[in-house]
C-alpha cells in the first residue's frame, strides 16, 4: 500500500511537545449548547474537565475547545460570553499534561485562552477577523487555517468550484500567504481543507479521495470530518450518533493521504484504528 510521509516536524510548548511525523487525534470539546453533535454536554466546566480527561485516558493528544457552535444557522456568540466558556476549562485542564488547542475565530478569545494555558489556535475563519492576523504573529503559537467560504450562515450558498480540490487549495494557498505576511511563523501553520464547511456531499467525498494533493502546500494537515454531514449521507442517510465508524473510516482515508491530525467526537475508536494503522506501517 503506498503512503504519503507524514510530515517531519515537531511542535514544542515547554515540556510538552508534538511529533506530527506521528498521527494524532484531537479530541472535540465543544462547551456550548447548540453544537450539531454534543451541544449541551459538556456545557458546565466540571462536566467538559470530566469528558477531556475522558478522551485522555482513550488516547487523544490534543484537546479542542471551543465555545461557539459553526453549524449551520448557529446562534452568534458574543466575545465575553466565549471567554467564559473557554477560559475556565483552560484553567483546569492546564494542571494536566496535554497540549490544549481552541476552536475560535475571535482574537479576543485566543489571547485570554492562551494566558490560561492554551497552545495551539484553531480558526475555522482563517484569521479573517478583525486583528486575527496580527494576534496570531504576536502571540507566536501554531495556527490551523481551515478553508470556508463565508460565515456558517451563508457557506452552504457557495458551494460554486470549477473543481472542488484546485479551489481549496488556492484559497488555503491566499490564506496561509495572508499569515505568512503578517508574520505567523511558517512552521507554526498547520492546514485544515475545511470539510463540511462550503461543500456540499459530492464535494466533500471528491476532496477526501483527493486530500494528498494538499501536501503540495507544504504544510502540516489538520482532518475534521468527524460525524459530519455528508459521512451520514454516505451511509443512507445516519444521524449523527450513528456515523462513529464512518468517520474512523474517513479518518484512516485522510492519514494515509498525509493528514497527521484528525479531529474526532469518537476518540478511542479513532484511536485504536490509528494503532492498528501504525502498526501496519512498523512491521518488517
Amino acid at each position: 500500500m503506498q503512503l504519503t510521509p507524514l510530515p517531519q516536524r515537531v511542535w514544542n510548548f515547554g515540556r510538552l511537545q508534538l511529533d506530527l511525523s506521528q498521527p494524532h487525534v484531537m479530541g472535540i470539546l465543544n462547551v456550548t449548547p447548540d453544537s450539531f453533535s454534543d451541544g449541551g454536554k459538556h456545557n458546565t466546566k466540571d462536566a467538559a474537565v470530566a469528558r477531556a480527561l475522558e478522551m485522555i485516558a482513550e488516547g487523544a493528544t490534543v484537546i479542542d475547545v471551543g465555545g461557539e457552535s459553526t453549524r449551520p444557522g448557529a446562534s452568534v456568540v458574543e466575545v465575553e460570553e466565549e471567554i467564559r466558556r473557554v477560559v475556565p476549562v483552560v484553567e483546569e485542564l492546564s494542571k494536566h499534561d496535554v497540549i490544549i488547542s481552541i476552536d475560535t475565530s475571535q482574537p479576543e478569545v485566543i489571547r485570554a485562552a492562551v494566558k490560561a494555558g492554551a497552545h495551539i489556535w484553531n480558526d475555522v475563519r482563517a484569521l479573517t477577523r478583525p486583528n486575527a492576523l496580527q494576534t496570531a504573529a504576536e502571540l507566536d503559537i501554531p495556527v490551523i487555517i481551515m478553508h470556508m467560504r463565508g460565515e456558517p450562515t451563508t457557506m452552504n450558498n457557495l458551494d460554486q468550484y470549477e473543481d472542488v480540490t484546485i479551489d481549496v487549495m488556492a484559497e488555503l494557498k491566499q490564506r496561509v500567504q495572508d499569515a505568512l505576511d503578517a508574520g505567523v511563523k511558517a512552521e507554526h501553520i498547520m492546514i485544515d481543507p475545511g470539510f463540511g464547511f462550503a461543500k456540499n456531499a459530492e464535494q466533500n467525498l471528491k476532496l477526501l479521495n483527493e486530500l494528498y494533493k494538499l501536501n503540495e502546500l507544504g504544510y502540516p494537515m489538520l482532518s475534521a470530518l468527524s460525524r459530519k454531514r455528508f459521512i451520514g449521507q454516505a451511509l443512507g442517510g445516519a444521524e449523527a450518533v450513528e456515523r462513529a465508524i464512518g468517520s474512523v473510516a474517513g479518518h484512516l482515508l485522510s492519514i494515509q493521504q498525509g493528514a497527521c491530525m484528525v479531529r474526532a467526537h469518537d476518540v478511542k475508536a479513532t484511536s485504536d484504528a490509528l494503532k492498528v494503522w501504525n502498526a501496519m506501517r512498523n512491521a518488517v
